[in-house]
């Protein structure tokens, strides 16, 4: 056989193996970028929701059994305005992150703030709220005027003013036992700040350590000033009183907003967007008037 001949034969076959792997690179990009966009264009047509049923006045649980509250009245519009089917379901807080992120369901409204913390899991929409975090005790307790009751505290500020407020509070509640929800963002406060001077207890839910306050098993209980500020009210609640300074920022986030799964843009983009409708067009500041008794708008 011709050298020359057995050359261009093998280049031949050369060209056409090159040639079916550059095919089949570019019919695998194509599936792949299919595959890709049809993800981002996800259409959502319905979602399900996760709230707690046991944080008032966020939401809640009513005699009959139907869940009411600002968040829930806020669900429906969101919904309307994403014209989408939405289904609510209670589940407990301190689970709901990893059920999310199971697909149990496709968001979470349930006074859930945004911190840099959760965002390493979940991302979320833009903010519905923004109330800051304070403490509670009995009237007649010796905790009832606590150093800085009412104050502002801004945690992004590392300035000296915040840090002497903040190492005065700390003092203040040396040995006390403070009562808090399990993976709320009130044990965040406590476990950045106040770790060393207070006796943490952790409970299910907010209304637990309401109870065990009343009854003198704990001395301070933290929690939101939204919810601590209608808990006062609540009948059976009368010798309840706000304590301490209204902390804001920092490790405490950026306010309540819509928990979701990450990778999941359709989505956000959809709820950030009917949030914002509901500031512009005052739904926000309307129900949370209703609710809280003051404006959240963020």
């Amino acid at each position: 056989m011709n050298k020359n001949n057995c050359k261009q034969g093998a280049s031949m076959k050369i060209s056409l193996i090159t040639k079916s792997l550059l095919a089949s690179a570019m019919l695998l990009g194509a599936v792949s970028a299919s595959v890709t966009a049809q993800a981002e264009e996800k259409k959502w047509t319905k979602v399900t929701i996760a709230t707690e049923g046991a944080y008032r006045p966020y939401n809640f649980t009513k005699a009959d059994g139907t869940l009411d509250g600002y968040e829930i009245e806020l669900s429906k519009y969101l919904c309307d305005h994403m014209k989408v089917e939405c289904t609510i379901v209670a589940t407990p807080f301190d689970s709901m992150i990893p059920a999310l992120n199971a697909g149990k369901f496709d968001a979470i409204m349930a006074g859930l703030t945004a911190t840099a913390k959760r965002e390493e899991t979940i991302d979320f929409s833009v903010s519905y709220g923004l109330t800051p975090q304070t403490f509670a005790t009995l009237k007649d307790s010796p905790y009832a005027k606590l150093p800085h009751t009412g104050e502002t505290a801004f945690l992004a500020n590392d300035d000296e003013a915040t840090k002497k407020l903040i190492s005065e509070f700390a003092t203040s509640i040396e040995g006390r036992t403070v009562g808090v929800q399990t993976a709320s963002l009130g044990l965040t406060l406590l476990n950045t700040y106040f770790k060393d001077s207070a006796d943490i207890r952790e409970y299910k839910t907010t209304e637990q350590h309401d109870l065990d306050l009343k009854s003198g098993r704990v001395d301070l209980v933290v929690a939101s000033l939204a919810y601590l500020a209608d808990a006062a009210k609540k009948p059976g609640n009368e010798d309840m009183v706000l304590t301490g300074p209204y902390f804001k920022g920092g490790v405490l986030g950026r306010g309540v907003a819509v928990g979701l799964r990450k990778n999941e843009p359709e989505l956000q983009k959809k709820f950030s967007e009917a949030i914002e409708a509901a500031k512009a067009d005052g739904t926000i500041k309307k129900l949370s008037e209703k609710w809280f008794g003051f404006d959240v708008t963020p």
